[in-house]
């Protein structure tokens, strides 16, 4: 049998400060990084249609 979800906890104070400011100066990745991710993907996708 499943188990309940728990509530997502609610963040105060310097926690919510910190988050808050990483969500509005999200980290940009180079198109080499994209590119090596990207292949990654595919190489682990490959894997386990086999």
């Amino acid at each position: 049998m499943a188990r309940p979800i728990k509530e997502t906890p609610i963040l105060f104070g310097e926690d919510a400060r910190r988050f808050e400011e990483r969500m509005k100066h999200p980290r940009r990745e180079t198109k080499e990084e994209r590119e090596r991710r990207i292949a990654n993907y595919n190489l682990i996708m490959s894997i386990f249609k086999k």
